[in-house]
């Protein structure tokens, strides 16, 4: 689920190629909610109800900010009171429901660009209209009073609230990742929202807030009985992100430097006990820092999320991978000696190929190179930092070769651990393979 992001900022994209899908989510949304202003007919104790509603979730914007916010990823539970809005009223409350909540989160939270709040309210409007549609068209077929019963209609009224708010989840996370689409975090967001933990918070939050529904049927106020554990849901969250973010680069959501040195230690380990191979490689971005100067910041980001999510793209789930430095980052590999030269490889001809947004002074895109050092071994028998070492050695001699290129030193040939460009290894594998 994206609730870390739809309810919180989700990230329209800033290039101009992406604003008329901005503007045009806002327009649909705009003239859904006037459509169904004129077809709705207002009643006291619907007023009511969302009233409540919103209160509650006025109140875990207070968490919120009580509790602070370290990024813009922030997982939040404000789902929880919306899906009741959403199934137990018209639509039009559902197309409501965030605009408060953005309006208070501006004021209380965090502030932002005015259109990023706007986009955000009208990706989560129209998922929530997309769910109370859905709820109304088929509840009917239920039969009067099913969500007050105890029995089989019951149960199918909740299997119904839960298809529903899951309805919203993909309509939601649709709008998002379709803007994000071709930006370099657009991986990273895709990864977030499918990893273990975000997926049990949304389950968790699904649950709640389908029983929160079904008891707001028989009374308004037992709404807040949720409240405490609504509460303590948020916590669990923000304690697994706080766990999450000391082990992650918060730039590029890589493991940090010390997190990376600890698993790739476990890794050479396991290695050296099964006595497989293996491989360390330290990647540096070609001119970085010209990077930065000519373009500005901003795309020097851009750069290093674009690398990041290159690695992602490449690398295997259980091969460790990091930022260990400003612009270079490690991996290790469970790999032999083949197969580590071609990652190696295929990285350095990949990254060139990513597209980046131009310069803050409207320069065209930047043409990013990387330089990468690999040791490889057949058998791991050495500590990290004497790989670690190696590597660098391997690094160093790439950089002064040009650059934009992959050198290598070959750790079982001890007498020798010159490093030595890709072409002249990968001719000497293919020799030895003849």
């Amino acid at each position: 689920m994206l609730a870390c992001r739809s309810c919180t900022d989700a990230p329209p994209p800033p290039s101009a190629s992406r604003r008329p899908l901005v503007a045009s989510v806002v327009a649909v949304y705009c003239g859904v909610v006037c459509a169904e202003l004129v077809v709705t007919r207002f009643q006291a104790g619907q007023l009511r109800l969302f009233l409540v509603l919103a209160g509650c979730s006025a109140a875990a914007v207070e968490l919120t900010r009580r509790a602070g916010e370290p990024n813009e990823g922030v997982r939040d539970v404000y789902a929880i009171w919306d899906l009741p809005t959403a199934v137990l009223l018209p639509p039009i409350y559902a197309l409501l429901v965030p605009v408060p909540r953005m309006a208070w989160t501006q004021l209380r939270v965090r502030q932002t660009l005015v259109h990023r709040r706007a986009y955000t309210a009208a990706t989560v409007g129209l998922a929530y209209a997309a769910a109370s549609l859905a709820f109304h068209a088929v509840a009917p077929a239920l039969g009067p009073g099913a969500g007050a019963g105890i029995g089989g209609r019951a149960l199918l009224w909740t299997l119904l609230v839960a298809g529903c708010g899951l309805l919203r989840v993909l309509v939601n996370d649709g709008l998002v990742l379709v803007a994000a689409q071709g930006m370099p975090p657009s991986a990273q967001l895709l990864s977030e929202i499918s990893e273990a933990e975000a997926l049990h918070g949304s389950i968790s939050e699904l649950c709640l807030g389908t029983l929160t529904a079904f008891a707001a049927v028989h009374s308004t106020l037992a709404i807040l009985y949720a409240l405490p554990l609504v509460i303590s849901l948020q916590r669990s969250q923000r304690h697994a992100q706080l766990v999450a973010e000391t082990r992650l680069d918060g730039r590029t959501g890589l493991l940090n430097d010390r997190t990376w040195r600890r698993e790739a230690v476990e890794a050479i380990k396991r290695a050296a006990r099964d006595g497989s191979p293996m491989a360390v490689g330290l990647i540096d971005i070609d001119h970085f820092k010209r990077v930065n100067d000519t373009y500005g910041h901003p795309t020097g980001d851009a750069v290093l999320s674009a690398v990041a999510a290159a690695l992602r793209a490449t690398l295997r789930g259980y091969d460790v991978v990091g930022r260990v430095g400003g612009e270079e980052f490690a991996f290790v590999l469970s790999s032999p000696l083949r197969e580590a030269v071609e990652v190696a490889e295929r990285l350095r001809r990949e990254i060139p190929r990513i597209e980046l947004p131009g310069g803050t002074k409207g320069q065209a895109s930047p043409r990013v190179t990387v330089s990468i050092g690999l040791v490889t071994a057949d058998r791991a028998d050495w500590e990290l930092s004497r790989y670690y070492s190696l590597a660098d050695a391997a690094l160093y001699a790439a950089k002064q070769g040009g650059r934009d290129r992959v050198w290598i030193v070959l750790a079982d040939t001890a007498a020798d651990l010159s490093p030595r460009p890709a072409d002249a290894v990968q001719a000497r594998i293919a020799l030895g393979a003849g």
